[in-house]
C-alpha cells in the first residue's frame, strides 16, 4: 500500500523543495556496484525491479494516488487512533534471562527477541514516528518505550524491508555500535552502508537464503506479498519475513505481506511452527494484494500450521482508515474454534514461549 499519509508527506516534501530534502541520509541509497551486480542476479529481480511471486499491484484496479487523498479528505471514519495512552508494561531488557526464550512485542511490527541465547530485533522503531519527518504518523499515546541505551546488545538486527514505519534511520543509526549483524533482504544493504555499518555487520540475502547465527540457531529470509522503497524510485530492494529455527522452536514473523500462496509453501518447507506474528492491520479495499485482513491473517495462521498466532501491523500507528480496535476484535472473533492458540500481549510484555499460561487479555477495551 502506497501509505495515504505518506503520500501527502511526499507532495509537501515536493512543494518545500523536495529534490534537496531527500537528499538527505534518512532515505538512504539505491544499491550500486557489487551489491546491485548482486541484486541483478536474483531470479525475483525482473526488468529493473523486484516481483512478486504472483502478480501484486499496489493499489486496486481504477485507484490512484489523488483519488486515495481525496476519498480520505471526506472520510467519515471514526477511531483511527485511541483517545487515550494506551496500556504499557515496560521492562528491564538487559536483565531478562538470556537463557529464557522470550517475545517482546514494541508495538506495530517491532519485536525483541531472545532464542537461543541471542538476542534479535526487528523492524525496530524506537522512534515516535513512523515517517521522514517528526511531525507526521505518530505513535499513539504511551506506546514509545525504549530509548536505544535501554536495548541490550544484539546479536542480530533483523529487517524485513525498507518502508519508513520498518526500517527507522534514527533508531538503527543508534543501534549500530551494538549491533553485531544485520540480516536484510537484497538491496537494502545499500542503506546501511551509507549510514556507516560495516561490510562485515551487513548480510544480504534472497528469499530462502539461510544465516547460521550458531549451530543452534538459523534463522532464513523468506518470500513476503508486497513492495518497497523509501523514496520515489520502488521496489530497488527486496522485501521479506523471516523463519527463525532453534533446536526446540520454529518461529515465523510475517512482516508486510498480503494473503499469498507463500504462506503454505512455508507451512510445507519449514511447519510445522510455535508461534507466528502475521500482518493483520492497515489493510483497505483499496489496496487489497499487499496488507491482511484479520480473515485473511487467520487463514494464513492455518497454511503455516502453526500452534500459535501473535497480531502484528497493529497497536501503534495509524496508516488506513479502519477503526484501530477492529484487527483485534476481527482476530479474536475469527480464532474460535481455530486448532491455533491468540497471544494477545500488550506493548512491551514478556512472551515467555516456554511459559503454560500466555496473554491473551483484551486490553484494548
Amino acid at each position: 500500500m502506497i501509505y495515504v499519509s505518506v503520500i501527502v508527506i511526499t507532495i509537501l516534501i515536493l512543494l518545500l523543495g523536495g529534490c534537496t530534502f531527500m537528499q538527505q541520509e534518512r532515505f538512504g541509497a539505491e544499491p550500486t556496484g557489487e551489491r546491485l551486480e548482486k541484486v541483478e542476479l536474483s531470479s525475483n529481480y525482473v526488468e529493473g525491479q523486484f516481483q512478486n511471486q504472483i502478480p501484486t499491484p499496489v493499489l486496486k484496479e481504477g485507484e490512484n494516488t489523488l483519488s486515495i487523498i481525496v476519498s480520505n479528505m471526506f472520510s467519515s471514519a471514526k477511531n483511527l487512533q485511541p483517545d487515550h495512552p494506551l496500556p504499557t508494561e515496560k521492562v528491564d531488557l538487559k536483565s531478562l534471562p538470556i537463557e529464557k526464550d522470550i517475545i517482546v512485542w514494541l508495538g506495530h511490527s517491532s519485536f525483541y527477541i531472545q532464542l537461543s541465547g541471542k538476542r534479535m530485533l526487528l523492524d525496530p522503531i524506537l522512534s515516535d514516528y513512523a515517517s521522514p519527518v517528526s511531525f507526521a504518523i505518530k505513535a499513539f499515546s504511551g506506546t514509545s518505550l525504549y530509548s536505544v541505551d535501554e536495548v541490550p546488545h544484539i546479536d542480530l538486527l533483523l529487517i524485513s524491508h525498507d518502508h519508513w514505519d520498518h526500517l527507522d534511520y534514527d533508531t538503527v543509526t543508534k543501534l549500530q555500535p551494538k549491533t553485531d549483524r544485520v540480516f536484510v533482504p537484497l538491496g537494502i544493504g545499500a542503506h546501511f552502508e551509507k549510514w556507516g555499518f560495516s561490510d562485515k555487520q551487513i548480510n544480504e540475502s534472497d528469499w530462502y537464503s539461510e544465516q547460521f547465527v550458531d549451530t543452534n540457531l538459523t534463522v532464513y529470509l523468506a518470500p513476503s506479498r508486497h513492495y518497497s522503497g523509501r523514496g520515489l524510485s520502488k521496489n530497488k530492494t527486496l522485501w521479506g519475513s523471516f523463519v527463525l529455527i532453534s533446536q526446540n522452536k520454529k518461529l515465523y514473523f510475517g512482516g508486510d505481506s498480503g494473503y499469498g500462496p507463500h504462506f503454505k509453501e512455508l507451512g510445507q518447507k519449514f511447519g510445522p511452527f510455535d508461534l507466528v506474528a502475521l500482518d493483520m492491520g492497515q489493510y483497505d479495499p483499496r489496496w487489497p494484494y499487499i496488507h491482511m485482513t484479520p480473515q485473511e491473517a487467520s487463514q494464513a495462521a492455518l497454511d503455516l500450521n502453526t500452534k500459535a498466532l501473535l497480531p502484528a501491523h497493529v497497536g501503534r500507528f495509524t496508516l488506513a482508515q479502519h477503526d484501530w480496535r477492529e484487527p483485534f476484535n476481527q482476530i479474536v472473533a475469527q480464532t474460535q474454534g481455530m486448532p491455533y492458540q491468540l497471544y494477545t500481549p500488550i506493548i512491551g510484555q514478556p512472551l515467555m514461549l516456554d511459559d503454560e499460561v500466555k496473554p491473551n487479555s483484551h486490553w484494548w477495551e
